[in-house]
């Protein structure tokens, strides 16, 4: 049975490429919002979340580590997607003819260089996908979308120039996530594990809560806070390790990360993506 994988964008976004990446075959279902993401997965309508959670450009997906712990999903996988950006005009369209690029507000500043040596102006638009979609829809050679390939083969268009980002590190990573988890060892590049937890209301507790994973050996690869319920006193901390929680080391800094908590919650145990090397 063929899965679907819902995310957040249209058709051609760099999500949907993600999930072309990940679960090659699969069918996709594009979504408005991240809740709506998480939804169609509860609800049924698709069995599989492909959720944007950093950039190595622009950090942490806004809002989106608030989502993860209350959207009632498990991580089973973790993917990365390398972001090439793309001038992608009409059919015919000839470089010099293009005077604007549409694109998201995060894409734009990642070509400046690019735009600025061709005379383009930069035009905010509220997804690249979407871009590309109504650069096809309208048809003028002098303006033109950023986003990818892929959104070029599904909206007919030419792609003008390829890979004109400015840096060559522009990475994004996805968590796929599904109603139920799985704690198998699965494979071959190791575990992941991920976590949120809240410290107790005693001096140094965060210090002493991580000391267990310096002294046994575990990799975190991943340390953020953020306030819950709009308060400042009221920390919830977010993280990766390497491993899996079955590993003498881990399973003894988790124990000792749990008698310095007040909560401590594992939201998924997954195979690590070989490109994070």
């Amino acid at each position: 049975m063929t899965q679907r994988i819902a995310f957040q964008g249209e058709l051609g976004a760099y999500s949907h490429q993600a999930c072309t990446e990940a679960r090659p075959g699969a069918e996709v279902l594009p979504c408005k919002t991240f809740e709506d993401v998480i939804a169609a997965v509860k609800s049924g309508a698709a069995d599989l979340a492909m959720l944007p959670v950093e950039n190595t450009i622009y950090g942490r997906v806004a809002d989106i580590h608030r989502l993860l712990p209350e959207s009632g999903l498990r991580i089973v996988g973790e993917a990365f997607v390398r972001v090439h950006i793309n001038l992608l005009g009409v059919r015919g369209t000839k470089l010099e003819d293009v005077r604007e690029a549409h694109s998201h507000i995060v894409l734009l500043p990642q070509c400046a260089g690019f735009l600025k040596e061709h005379g383009i102006r930069g035009r905010v638009n509220a997804d690249n996908a979407r871009a590309a979609r109504e650069i096809s829809e309208r048809g003028d050679p002098a303006v033109a979308a950023l986003a990818s390939e892929l959104a070029a083969d599904i909206y007919g268009l030419d792609v003008l120039a390829k890979h004109i980002e400015d840096t060559d590190s522009n990475t994004t990573r996805f968590l796929l996530m599904q109603v139920q988890g799985d704690t198998t060892r699965r494979g071959s590049h190791g575990m992941m594990t991920t976590f949120v937890f809240q410290v107790r209301n005693i001096p140094a507790a965060l210090y002493k809560a991580m000391g267990g994973f310096a002294t046994n050996g575990v990799n975190m690869t991943k340390l953020e806070s953020y306030m819950v319920n709009g308060s400042f006193t009221a920390t919830q901390f977010y993280a990766d390790i390497e491993g899996h929680p079955e590993d003498p080391g881990v399973k003894r800094a988790l124990d000792e990360l749990d008698y310095f908590t007040d909560m401590l919650e594992i939201l998924g145990v997954y195979p690590r993506d070989p490109r994070r090397d």
